[in-house]
């Protein structure tokens, strides 16, 4: 897969997709790209099935609430400054970038950190959607390292992490990440091929550009464009359950910036062929769909609220009052869903009362 000015805008849309309400606008990591790309820089991008043995890569994102995106926008020098601080301690060079998540601005900075230090960016990373926490990934739940981790600030200012787990590190940055400013630019889990081919969900850039392209191309052809989205799923090389949850109106929102992340949740009422209401509850993503009560679907599974019209993904930070959406399930990758990743990522790792149950089993 070659990303190109062409089809930057459906790699955007499905990596907000992707993005489950996460991961920031997907607006300014477009932006961001697309100077690159305007620059003539040619972004390489590598098949995780065919990495040399030599490969030595690092995961960089953007830590913070998304709330706090939208003032202060993902910095790709102050990353590039957390990967060679990486370097120093480990005594090697990385030759590859990776995303640590398939989501939002974290799906594009590690294309921007590519094009600014000439690495190539692997087709693959540790989450196949956005999640909130650093240890909430396929690398850690298989026994990756995450460190050594090193955060940055706008100002160059940075922080080197040794821990016991990654959990640790996780609350350790993220109290560092709130006194940064609520964002801070991040490298961590260096890894091996061998170690992305053992652990990472693979092929989330080409995916991205793919779910992007289907609702595009059904706009274009004057189709539904959410039914075009669960088609794809449903039809792709390794097919997926998707399905639409609910169709409504959102008559209440509660948000609020708090620890470092986007909280609350959001009440739809249903329109059309929906009844009754639907509660979707977030901490910077969408973590569990509750319809007159029942729970529709909950992470890992992505849940994922799309303009009703035009299926375009509305992020937690910019929902309001108003907004008429279709909440729709898709079915997370199965390296995602074993009993060592639902400890790690499942609901009751967000503290739900609510034990895992597949999207397919709900409906």
């Amino acid at each position: 897969m070659k990303l190109t000015r062409d089809n930057l805008h459906d790699f955007i849309r499905g990596a907000a997709i992707l993005g489950t309400g996460g991961g920031g606008d997907p607006y300014v990591g477009r932006l961001m790209l697309e100077q690159e790309l305007r620059k003539g820089t040619d972004i390489r991008i590598l098949d995780p099935d065919e990495l040399a043995d030599d490969i030595f890569a690092i995961n960089v994102f953007s830590m913070g609430a998304p709330t706090v995106f939208v003032e202060k926008i993902p910095n790709g020098p102050a990353t590039v400054t957390s990967v060679r601080k990486v370097e120093q301690v480990l005594g090697r060079k990385f030759n590859a970038i990776m995303p640590v998540e398939a989501g939002g601005v974290n799906a594009t900075l590690p294309l921007i950190v590519g094009a600014l230090t000439g690495l190539p960016v692997i087709d693959a990373d540790g989450m196949g959607r956005a999640f909130p926490e650093l240890q909430m990934v396929t690398y850690n739940v298989y026994g990756v390292d995450i460190c050594p981790l090193v955060t940055t600030d706008d100002f160059g200012n940075s922080v080197t992490y040794e821990t016991s787990d990654a959990a640790r590190a996780e609350w350790l940055a993220r109290g560092v990440c709130v006194r940064m400013g609520g964002i801070s630019q991040a490298a961590a889990y260096p890894m091996t091929a061998e170690q992305i081919r053992d652990t990472a969900v693979r092929h989330t850039l080409t995916l991205s550009v793919e779910i992007g392209q289907a609702v595009r191309e059904a706009r274009e052809q004057h189709r539904d464009p959410v039914g075009a989205l669960l088609d794809y799923f449903r039809k792709a090389r390794h097919p997926r359950h998707a399905a639409m949850l609910f169709d409504g109106k959102v008559i209440d929102v509660l948000r609020e910036t708090k620890h470092g992340f986007t909280v609350g949740r959001v009440l739809l009422d249903g329109i059309e062929n929906s009844s009754g209401t639907c509660e979707v509850t977030f901490r910077n993503e969408f973590l569990i769909a509750k319809q007159d009560g029942r729970v529709a679907a909950t992470v890992p599974d992505l849940i994922c609220c799309l303009d009703r019209e035009t299926a375009e993904p509305i992020t937690t930070e910019s929902l309001k009052y108003g907004n008429r959406v279709k909440v729709v399930g898709i079915a997370a990758a199965p390296v995602m869903r074993t009993p060592e990743a639902l400890a790690i990522f499942g609901p009751r790792a967000f503290k739900m009362e609510e034990d895992f149950t597949p999207l397919e089993a709900l409906g």
